[in-house]
């Protein structure tokens, strides 16, 4: 009887790889070119933007003065802005500036949208002329209006003033012009923008619904607050939206408009907003551990109202 070869021993088997390194494998298999191709962005925004961030986050713990180490403080300085007297007039004045500034910007805008929406050759040339403030640069912008409101003689309105034998008013000396004047430089410079908007919305509401409503006999003010505003509610949430963190965030209005001070806000603080009072205590004062505070109250308010102009915008398209 023929004894059978022996059967050769098996190969051990491989232990599996993990379920996650198989993962990983596919996923850079369907992606790595994608992955390639952003590497150099997400490169650059980790170290231009994330980093900033997060070390503001941590600096804003800090007692730093941009030479020594960063000295731990916890919530010292949160709680030294709260109680600090030009903070709250920084507040104050940014509330007030954002509120006009975003109220009238939005109501003119849509005026002018409706009065100069057309497609007439007039039409065209208004709307070119209250667009061009837009673009016009902001430095730019700031030097005519302290020509219109300069409190020496040679001023536009206190030339007028004059010439019609009344008393000069120093509008960039006096604290109770300070906002309103500020207001009127924004508006002047944004209204021309939220108009070009209201444009495109206007025109994208269907000429047909118009004229269902005119033939039911809707008056003219019927259509405008029955149609055409509930229709240009996502334009209209998108204008407010953006004027107000703008308004939140204005810096060269509030510095140059007041540069002849010696006081940066101009007098007793009356031009004084978060954003120069930031710059004021990161660059003027090197307390960059406040200046970062104040920073992160200001990404606090500013996700707040974002977020609370997005809601109402949903409730008011539920409802």
């Amino acid at each position: 009887m023929t004894k059978s070869p022996p059967t050769p021993a098996l190969p051990a088997a491989r232990p599996a790889a993990p379920r996650s390194a198989v993962g990983v494998r596919r996923f850079l298999r369907q992606h790595g070119t994608a992955l390639t191709l952003l590497a150099p962005f997400l490169l650059l925004f980790a170290v231009f933007t994330l980093w900033p961030v997060l070390r503001s986050l941590y600096l804003s713990f800090t007692d730093y003065d941009a030479i020594s180490d960063p000295k731990v403080v916890g919530l010292q300085n949160y709680q030294t802005l709260l109680g600090d007297p030009r903070f709250r007039k920084a507040l104050a004045n940014t509330a007030v500036y954002m509120l006009g500034t975003s109220l009238c910007s939005t109501v003119l805008g849509l005026m002018l949208a409706l009065v100069f929406g057309g497609q007439r050759l007039f039409d065209q040339i208004m709307r070119a002329c209250f667009f061009l403030p837009s673009v016009a640069g902001g430095v730019g912008l700031i030097s005519v209006f302290k020509w219109l409101f300069s409190s020496e003689d040679f001023g536009l309105i206190n030339s007028i003033r004059l010439w019609l034998h009344l008393d000069a008013v120093r509008f960039l000396g006096m604290p109770k012009y300070a906002v309103p004047v500020l207001i009127v430089l924004a508006v002047w410079g944004l209204m021309g923008y939220n108009m070009i908007m209201f444009v495109a919305g206007l025109r994208s509401i269907p000429h047909d619904i118009y004229e269902a409503a005119a033939i039911d006999g809707a008056t003219p003010a019927q259509r405008f607050w029955r149609i055409t505003l509930p229709l240009l509610r996502p334009v209209l949430l998108f204008v407010l939206v953006t004027s107000m963190i703008g308004a939140f965030q204005e810096f060269f209005s509030f510095y140059f408009l007041f540069s002849d001070t010696s006081n940066v806000g101009g007098i007793l603080d009356s031009g004084l907003s978060l954003v120069v009072y930031l710059y004021d205590l990161g660059f003027r004062h090197l307390q960059m551990g406040m200046a970062s505070a104040l920073a992160w109250i200001l990404f606090i308010m500013l996700f707040l109202l974002t977020a609370l102009n997005l809601k109402l915008g949903r409730i008011n398209d539920i409802d």
